[in-house]
């Protein structure tokens, strides 16, 4: 069984993913993996690629859930896309680099922070 800051994340992205299809996104991969990290969500709006990463929290306790996206993360991030793009042959296409956080808080409805292009 899975522990419950995993469920948590996994949460998240479901609501995540949701969200960008009621947007008109096709979502092409989920936790898509290679040795130097993951992408949350892979999907395509039109024409531009986006790779979305999701902070999930059931707290601002240790602060909003993006402040957790240093320097070091989002280069990671950018070489990761760069990395999906090289595999996938889309060398071209547009893309952006999307950040989302989701807030479980106790008896509310999850809300979406979502936030296009901040890398």
């Amino acid at each position: 069984m899975r522990n419950r800051l995993a469920q948590v994340g996994a949460d998240g992205e479901t609501l995540v993913a949701t969200f960008l299809e009621k947007q008109g996104a096709i979502i092409l991969a989920r936790n898509w993996r290679i040795k130097d990290g993951e992408i949350d969500i892979i999907a395509r709006l039109g024409e531009i690629l986006l790779f979305i990463e999701v902070k999930s929290r059931t707290s601002v306790k240790f602060g909003h859930p993006l402040e957790s996206i240093n320097p070091e993360k989002a280069f990671r991030l950018q070489r990761l896309a760069l990395a999906w793009i090289s595999l996938h042959d889309q060398w071209g296409a547009d893309y952006r680099i999307d950040c989302a956080a989701v807030s479980f808080r106790t008896g509310l409805t999850p809300e979406i922070d979502y936030r296009p292009g901040v890398l």
